[in-house]
């Protein structure tokens, strides 16, 4: 720690438990290049009996915040300082920020995604259909009820993991959730806005497919998916050929790195820049 931190102005960190070949690291780092900051994005491995002194460490070191994954995401919160609403609602953390004196914990997860979204279209006021109830699933949820959705119809094969996240969404943000058992091919109601995988089905298989009635996928619908490798995924290829809009997860990963710079720094990076990095250190 102590080499980077004789020559960097400030330190932000990685905190998991196989920090190696961490694809962020690059992008994070080509965005503070890219913006001239004298900042050093920092991969540290930190076994879970530790969490607690690295955290205390990260911030007698001055650290400026880090990222967490799991299984940190929820532990870590016993020893921040705070919570911002999303991450508070959802009870899982994976960026925490310097705020004065106190380390304050966030969840870029669904905001990353809810960006990508608003690219697009204002999901405000929209009926939204949700494939997959686990983490990824969690943030987008909670982030997408802040937002104004006006409906979420949450289809799980778990029904008891579904049930716990319909209501979570019910009681603390008064969302009308309708849960669906997922069982065959799914088939996409009418008057559907938005529809969303957030299973991991796709993750480095570019020809796996959701079971899902693809024909029920109607142009103008938004299909949004959150694997970023393949960033085409066939659930994406399949949007694409019935004329609906299509949002890849590679654009979520590069959101929530754009949140975290801008938590940590106070500027908004170059998405460019930050989207070419990860594509490269992914080697796509």
């Amino acid at each position: 720690m102590s080499t980077p931190a004789n020559f960097c102005h400030e330190i932000v960190g990685s905190m998991s438990t196989g920090a190696a070949g961490n694809p962020t690291v690059v992008m994070i780092e080509a965005a503070f290049a890219h913006h001239g900051l004298h900042w050093r994005y920092v991969n540290m491995e930190v076994p879970p009996e530790e969490l607690g002194t690295a955290v205390r460490g990260a911030k007698a070191l001055g650290f400026r915040g880090f990222n967490c994954s799991l299984p940190h995401k929820v532990t870590v919160i016993q020893h921040l300082d705070g919570l911002g609403e999303s991450a508070s609602v959802m009870e899982a953390v994976n960026c925490v920020v310097r705020r004065g004196d106190k380390f304050i914990g966030e969840n870029t997860d669904g905001k990353g995604f809810l960006r990508s979204l608003t690219a697009v279209t204002d999901p405000k006021g929209k009926s939204v259909v949700m494939m997959g109830a686990g983490g990824a699933a969690r943030a987008i949820a909670v982030e997408l009820a802040l937002a104004g959705i006006k409906k979420l119809t949450l289809v799980n094969r778990s029904e008891t993991r579904g049930q716990e996240l319909a209501d979570l969404l019910r009681k603390k943000l008064n969302l009308d959730v309708h849960l669906v058992a997922w069982q065959g091919n799914y088939s996409v109601p009418a008057g559907t806005d938005i529809v969303i995988n957030a299973t991991s089905v796709g993750l480095y298989e570019p020809n796996a497919r959701l079971n899902l009635d693809v024909d029920s996928l109607k142009p103008g619908m938004v299909a949004a998916d959150v694997i970023g490798n393949p960033p085409r995924t066939r659930f994406i290829r399949d949007a694409e050929s019935h004329s609906c809009k299509t949002i890849d997860g590679l654009g979520m990963l590069v959101n929530q790195g754009i949140v975290g710079v801008e938590y940590w720094t106070g500027i908004e990076p170059d998405a460019t820049v930050m989207r070419l990095a990860l594509e490269k250190a992914l080697g796509l």
